[in-house]
């Protein structure tokens, strides 16, 4: 008997070893793979064409596909058990999905998504909260979170997820990896589980430029032509005001990096919020009904804009099925899908309204070969679990950048630079509707240029902490600079004013402001300030001529016929100084 229960002992001690060892391996597979798949499987590619025929041109490459994607002989999950529990297999495979395969890239699986594919923090108590790789404590952001820690986590070259209000963007920014929400209808919606048609995009993730290029010609359909080079990058500062790190940290690599590929010609300073009110007149329409008083700026209407799209089209399409199944939800998402909200015919005329002025104005803001650039999100990822992603601030915050490309159609790419406070940092590029392509060809083009500057501001002192006095006035004359060739010159006054109460010793900013001076015709201001940046600066060609222009204008004709008449010592081939000059001269001969 004895000797039975020693045996027995033995047999239930390797037993429990046994499952502590299955346990081990379970657990390890999880982080191998992020929590990030639903299900595996394959999808291989054709055979590649014999030489001397060009590879298909995502030969050799691995993608996955976020859980809204139909696979033939796959339930598609739509990121809940309810779903899939309600639906057949799919009898076909989305074509996206087949383009891809065809043109020589293996899918190796589906993604996780948010529940319904309707959140943006990436979290989903059904199937577990894929692991961020770049900061495992914080949320990966969503709905495509899944995709983006597959790419992140390297376990795939590519993944595809949808883009309805940040989708793609938002786990792009908080893993540190490319996402690209291409223009509305770019890519074909066929076969893939909707949450608001008017504002899906099916976006894809990378970690190589390069692939993310690749990926974009087949899924766009482009054929290879010459790269061009962007003819202005517009800085949204009031866009950047937003942003939860140091402004510096981000606004600053894209600047340096501007300057260094393309010249400081090549960019301008715009206030996105002055520029949309004054274009999308449809917002204030929109204001008169829906603020109930309370002032709103138009990048936070645009927000409430989305989502009132979000939630009416999205109870639209699956508003019956939630109704007959009432699957259990995330409070954040039950909250907003079941709040009740009054949508007229004239409400939603107001919205197309908005959607075609929005489109418009961005066009005319970048025209063909414009950037705007604007921050991915205001805030670093939020820890797992935590409340903060549930405040309204941080939801207004978001969905007022995120709104600007869901709003207008508009192309829109995250890109990484690098890492603040042990949490990944990015900024967007946006292009106008139908210039994807050329979106990215100047995301190729930039990103190891970004990524040095990245790298420099990370490492510098002054990053750590807030932008230099210096760094700050040159910011402040750009946009005074941007400002007088908007002719808006008391706007270019206040600017170059503050440039100058920041860095007082800079001949520059006075001479620039005497010329705002000149144009109000304010000839006492403009001659003061040029006396200034001449004393700072003895060899200032242009400040001589701009006193001397203020001098003639107060009736000082000698002292401009002196400061005429310095300008041409100092640059003798400087044909204004030289007319100037003999003009005054016959005049009092």
């Amino acid at each position: 008997m004895g000797s039975q229960s020693a045996n027995l002992w033995v047999l239930l001690g390797l037993g429990l070893a046994g499952i502590l060892i299955m346990t081990r391996k379970l657990k390890k597979a999880i982080r191998e793979d992020f929590g990030a798949f639903i299900e595996k499987f394959q999808l291989l590619p054709p055979p590649p064409p014999p030489p001397p025929k060009a590879p298909h041109p995502l030969t050799g490459l691995t993608f996955a596909v976020s859980d809204v994607f139909d696979i033939d002989g796959y339930v598609t999950g739509f990121g809940h058990p309810e779903w899939v529990k309600t639906h057949d297999k799919a009898s076909w495979t989305s074509p996206v999905v087949t383009a891809l395969v065809e043109g020589g890239a293996t899918c190796i699986g589906k993604t996780v998504v948010d529940e319904l594919a309707y959140g943006i923090s990436g979290e989903n108590k059904h199937y577990g909260t894929p692991t961020n790789p770049a900061t495992p404590a914080k949320v990966p952001g969503g709905s495509s979170s899944g995709a983006a820690v597959a790419v992140a986590a390297n376990l795939v070259d590519f993944s595809l997820g949808i883009d309805t209000v940040g989708g793609v963007r938002v786990p792009a920014g908080f893993c540190g990896i490319l996402g690209f929400r291409p223009s509305l209808g770019a890519v074909s919606h066929i076969g893939i589980i909707p949450v608001s048609t008017s504002l899906d995009t099916i976006g894809w993730f990378a970690k190589d430029p390069n692939i993310l290029h690749r990926v974009g010609h087949v899924l766009l359909q482009l054929p290879y032509t010459v790269q061009r080079s962007p003819r202005q990058i517009i800085i949204a500062d009031d866009c950047f005001q937003l942003l939860k790190i140091p402004v510096d940290r981000v606004a600053q690599v894209v600047i340096k990096s501007t300057e260094k590929l393309f010249g400081r010609q090549a960019l301008k300073h715009e206030n996105v919020e002055d520029y949309l009110k004054s274009k999308v007149r449809s917002l204030k329409e929109f204001h008169s009904k829906k603020s109930n008083g309370e002032f709103k700026t138009s990048t936070r209407l645009l927000a409430n804009v989305m989502q009132f799209i979000q939630r009416h089209e999205f109870k639209h399409n699956h508003g019956e099925w939630i109704s007959s199944v009432k699957p259990v939800l995330d409070p954040a998402i039950s909250a907003e899908i079941y709040e009740t909200v009054e949508t007229a015919d004239t409400d939603i005329e107001c919205y197309k309204s908005i959607r075609d002025e929005m489109r418009s104005a961005i066009y005319s803001l970048l025209k063909d070969d414009g950037i705007l650039v604007i921050p991915t999100i205001a805030d670093p990822p939020p820890k797992l679990g935590g409340k903060e992603i549930l405040s309204e601030d941080y939801k207004r915050r978001a969905c007022s950048l995120l709104s600007i490309a869901s709003i207008s159609g508009c192309c829109q790419v995250t890109i990484p630079l690098g890492f603040h406070n042990k949490c990944p940092v990015s900024v967007s590029f946006m292009a106008r509707n139908g210039g994807d392509r050329f979106l990215l060809d100047t995301t190729q083009a930039m990103y190891a240029t970004l990524q040095e500057q990245a790298d420099i501001a990370a490492k510098s002192k002054v990053s750590r902490n807030v932008v230099s006095k210096e760094e700050s006035a040159e910011i402040a004359k750009e946009k005074g600079n941007q400002a007088f060739k908007d002719k808006q010159w008391q706007k270019a006054i206040g600017f170059y004013t503050e440039a100058i109460k920041l860095s007082g010793k800079n001949a520059t900013y006075y001479s620039n402001r005497a010329l705002a001076y000149l144009e109000l015709g304010s000839y006492l201001q403009a001659e003061a300030d040029c006396t200034q940046a001449i004393n700072l600066d003895k060899k200032n060609v242009k400040a001589y001529l701009r006193r001397a222009t203020a001098r003639e204008m107060l009736g000082y004709y000698k002292e401009a016929i002196d400061d005429f008449g310095y300008a041409l010592v100092l640059e003798p081939t400087n044909k204004r100084a030289g007319q100037s000059v003999d003009r005054l001269k016959k005049l009092f001969q």
